[in-house]
């Protein structure tokens, strides 16, 4: 018993040690270092180097990438044809190969080699005690203040090759790739400078050949403007290339004869920048983020275009020599924190300089997306239930710009609040004020004795005085208000304009066919909870309608989300959505890692812990409401996510399988089965609960 005891402790501490290791989820600890540099004293870069590395192995960087000729210096001009410099170059070489031992980084260190009477810049890649190889530059400038063809050769055409680095032969070529034998999506290119900036990158090429990381040991010197090209030239090929890209680049220290050098060090993933150092520093910098290697080939994955190219490349890959490398186990940090910003909300646009510019954005794809199909139709009006709640809140907004749009009067809208047993005088209070304030065509409806007929008539208890509210009681009023809706709008030569979201879609959350499934055109079916909650909120901060619209949507924004299906207890407490299916900003964040990665339950369940365990820390969206800030321990988020996995995969695909036409709103994805979607209809959540409660430490 006492061994079964111990045994099942060892495994619950291995099991959390592992669900806690950033590199269990496929994070690669990355850092661009900017150290100190004196011109041709090599014995000082050789030390910088060092420090840097020894400061980079205390913060666990698994990849250290240093700028072009950091040995040596840059800006040498004839003295890098100097014997007693080369000769220098290969002692500090060996030196910084023995130190290594003893460090857990992949540094890539910049370094002219010599080799059958040719000079060569190159990149040398170091790890734990030896030169794993040397990838020489492509392409050399020369013109304006650069002339490197005076000095050096271009390595461009050189594979399969070795070098002697103090007489040791050691793989030498531009097919090189640097990959760990344990762990997948930690696969490095190394190109230098100018490489990238060439038409072709090499980096595109080792792209395709399966690098995930590109690293460019630079030593670009500073002008006006260079600065915001070199991030251009990161993000894009980042972009391109579905990889991270980390970018290092010369710093104070450098000869100003003629130029200046910023130290700029960046790493962008698939576009996002995760960090950058501090420009024009008189210190040391390192720039260091977790890069997320298994979401990079995810991403890969899902992008034919990417295996396509390969192919039209001669499939690279068989061209390369992977020089493998075992990274040794050790934690990046001890209470499992990343060092890269988890957006608590993916959905909802982030960029504080052009907040303005996404929100219209996001709204107006709507607004364009609604306005097409009505001038389709030509119809006379579109049709709509007001609830009162954030939905129907929001598709009203988006039809009253299209009728503003068209230079129609908004009473081309038709608006039905349909009170049934479950609505409060204060939904109902805010749908008519909503209505009056847009100036739309505003009716009211009431279902309840419609709703009592079918209950008696189907011999339901609630017909009897027997409060019996389960989901027949439910779906009766959802589809009564949906059945209105479509002979109103025939009735009247409209359409039905549907408010269901796509956070309710992806939780199955909404009465299929003859219900709030179901529309002429759902206009919010690629906008998640979340997004209408910001989206709301910007319309009253951007004053995109007048004072008292404004007012009742603030009125709207601060009601708890409830389908008001259910009478209120006796203590006036409302039918609350979210206790029922978790917090919308759990499960947006769910759907959007699922569906747009296809990761792993437990890694979502590591995103979502760093992204909401702590309200203080990390940003949140601009004008986010402080009273509204929450946070989730794990046990919570584990809870919800089983959740989640049940309701999205297993119970609600047939739903979105029929889903009316409605425009995608994100790039995170959307649910239409005929677009970033398509499922069976009666598949099982097993192996996605399995693997979840395999590998999250949660007691069960």
């Amino acid at each position: 018993m006492g061994d079964a005891t111990g045994n099942d402790r060892a495994e619950k501490r291995r099991k959390q040690d592992a669900f806690f290791d950033p590199h269990t989820h496929g994070f690669v600890r990355v850092a661009a270092a900017t150290p100190s540099v004196r011109t041709a004293d090599i014995a000082h870069n050789r030390d910088a180097i060092l420090k840097e590395a020894r400061r980079a192995d205390e913060f666990g960087v698994d990849l250290l990438v240093f700028p072009e000729l950091s040995l040596s210096s840059y800006a040498l001009d004839d003295l890098v044809m100097q014997s007693a410099l080369l000769e220098g170059v290969t002692a500090a070489l060996a030196r910084i190969v023995e130190e290594s031992r003893a460090l857990g980084s992949l540094m890539l260190i910049g370094a002219p080699l010599s080799q059958g009477g040719r000079l060569y810049n190159c990149a040398v890649a170091i790890y734990r005690g030896r030169i794993l190889g040397a990838v020489p530059k492509s392409y050399l400038p020369n013109y304006r203040e650069f002339y490197e063809k005076r000095w050096f050769a271009s390595g461009r055409d050189i594979a399969g090759e070795t070098i002697d680095i103090g007489g040791q032969q050691v793989p030498f070529g531009t097919d090189l790739l640097f990959a760990a034998n344990d762990q997948r999506g930690f696969a490095v290119f190394a190109e230098i400078c100018e490489d990238f900036w060439a038409p072709e990158p090499p980096s595109t090429r080792g792209a395709l050949a399966g690098a995930t990381i590109l690293a460019n040991l630079s030593a670009s010197n500073i002008t006006i403007g260079k600065a915001d090209e070199r991030h251009m030239l990161c993000r894009s090929q980042s972009v391109r290339t579905a990889s991270a890209y980390v970018y290092s680049a010369a710093g104070h220290g450098e000869s100003t004869t003629d130029l200046a050098w910023d130290g700029q060090g960046m790493i962008y993933e698939l576009g996002d920048l995760l960090c950058e150092s501090e420009r024009f520093s008189l210190q040391p910098e390192l720039c260091i983020a977790d890069v997320d290697g298994e979401r990079i080939l995810g991403d890969r994955l899902r992008l034919q275009t990417f295996g396509d190219a390969a192919d039209a490349a001669g499939r690279p890959a068989a061209g390369f020599r992977r020089i493998g490398f075992d990274r040794q186990s050790r934690a990046m940090d001890q209470n499992g924190s990343l060092l890269r910003r988890i957006r608590r909300f993916p959905f909802v646009p982030d960029r504080q300089h052009r907040l303005d510019e996404d929100c219209f954005e996001a709204f107006n794809i709507q607004v364009d997306g609604l306005m097409r199909r009505f001038q389709a139709t030509s119809g006379r009006g579109m049709t709509i239930g007001i609830s009162g709640g954030l939905d129907s809140t929001h598709a009203l907004i988006v039809a009253a710009k299209v009728c503003d749009r068209l230079g129609l009067p908004r009473t081309t809208i038709r608006g039905y609040t349909m009170p049934g047993f479950g609505t409060s005088e204060g939904t109902r209070s805010n749908a008519w004020r909503l209505m009056e304030t847009l100036g739309i065509t505003a009716e009211e409806i009431d279902i309840r004795p419609s709703a009592r007929l079918m209950l008696e008539n189907m011999e339901h208890p609630f017909a009897h005085f027997n409060p019996v509210y389960d989901v027949t009681f439910e779906n009766v009023q959802a589809g009564l208000r949906t059945d209105y809706l479509f002979r109103l709008a025939g009735q009247n030569g409209g359409f039905v304009v549907g408010t269901g979201d796509l956070s309710e879609l992806a939780l199955g959350w909404c009465t299929y066919g003859v219900g709030d499934q179901m529309s002429h055109y759902a206009v919010n079916a690629g906008v998640p909870k979340t997004l209408i909650q910001y989206l709301v909120r910007w319309t009253i901060q951007t004053g995109q309608f007048d004072d008292a619209t404004a007012s009742v949507l603030q009125a709207i924004l601060d009601t708890e989300i409830s389908p008001e299906l259910v009478p209120a207890g006796e203590d006036g407490e409302m039918q609350s959505t979210e206790e029922q299916i978790g917090p919308y900003e759990l499960n947006d964040f769910f759907l959007h890692h699922i569906v747009r990665f296809g990761q792993r339950p437990s890694k979502v369940a590591f995103l979502a812990w760093q992204a909401w365990k702590d309200a203080s820390e990390g940003v949140w969206p601009a004008g986010f409401p402080q009273t509204d800030r929450r946070e989730y321990d794990l046990p919570t988020i584990v809870h919800w996510l089983e959740a989640f996995l049940k309701r999205f995969f297993a119970f609600s695909q047939f739903k979105r399988s029929a889903l009316p036409n409605g425009p995608k709103v994100s790039s995170a994805g959307a649910l239409s089965p005929r677009g970033d979607w398509r499922a069976p209809s009666d598949a099982s959540a097993q192996v996605w609960l399995a693997e979840l409660r395999s590998n999250t430490p949660i007691d069960r």
